[in-house]
């Protein structure tokens, strides 16, 4: 086990029928670091995290969290070891405020079944105010109101708020105006200098070359290279998505 890793993944391997999505893929992940994901479409990036969300069972190889050997069978695996991954889509109820959205599902409840609306509040304030996210003007305002970067400030803050130790962000600046990126990219920083793991899904290498720490870099299901960006440049990781060298042709026998 890699010091300080907060996820490890050894040997990892994922089939749909005759497509190897995976094919014997190392993953770490440290706690109060970024590191970014890469790779083309078809890479194997979106496999990779299902699989480590539980919505994928890996067909073989070890997954490591905190050191300990776990198997992760389910979304409520991941959640209860602490991961959580905010998706492309984020996953927000327009037509309900920034409160109910960060609770959505895990609502705290007074009496045994009414909504304690005044913790809730104080408790989505509390976790905006550690992420230093200042944009948000209220957080009783319905989430349909905000823009692309308050609406992924909300998406990370409500993943931030269940004790989480590992974040996964899924294209977390895409379609987000100059502004509105800087915001993202600061709160993604913000996260692992809390001590959170934090792993970025982003096809902008300016942006990865910007807030992460680590790049690991998939090409067709396999793991070509692993950088770290103050001692590359964008070029050497284009030519590792594009031309990285291989350990297993797809469709030969072994």
């Amino acid at each position: 086990m890699e010091n300080n890793a907060v996820l490890e993944l050894k040997g990892v391997s994922k089939s749909f029928g005759a497509v190897q999505a995976l094919y014997k893929v190392d993953f770490t992940c440290r706690a109060g670091e970024v590191m970014a994901l890469v790779g083309d479409n078809g890479a194997g990036k979106s496999t990779l995290i299902k699989g480590i969300a539980g919505i994928y069972n890996i067909d073989e190889g070890d997954i490591f969290f905190e050191g300990k050997k776990v198997k992760i069978t389910g979304p409520r695996d991941a959640a209860n070891l602490g991961i959580e991954i905010v998706y492309q889509d984020l996953a927000l109820a327009d037509n309900l405020d920034v409160v109910n959205n960060m609770f959505l599902g895990r609502e705290a409840l007074t009496g045994g079944f009414l909504l304690d609306e005044s913790k809730m509040e104080q408790e989505a304030l509390k976790t905006l105010e550690s992420l230093s996210v200042t944009t948000i003007r209220s957080v009783r305002q319905a989430v349909a109101g905000l823009s692309g970067g308050q609406r992924q400030a909300i998406a990370v803050a409500k993943a931030v708020m269940w004790n989480s130790k590992l974040v996964i962000l899924d294209e977390p600046t895409a379609a987000l105006g100059v502004a509105q990126t800087r915001q993202v990219l600061d709160l993604v920083r913000r996260l692992a200098d809390r001590g959170l793991a934090v792993v970025i899904i982003s096809h902008n290498l300016h942006d990865i070359f910007e807030v992460a720490d680590g790049i690991t870099c998939l090409r067709l299901g396999q793991k070509v290279a692993e950088f770290v960006p103050s001692e590359t440049t964008q070029q050497e990781v284009v030519h590792a998505i594009t031309a990285g060298e291989l350990s297993h042709v797809p469709g030969m026998v072994e």
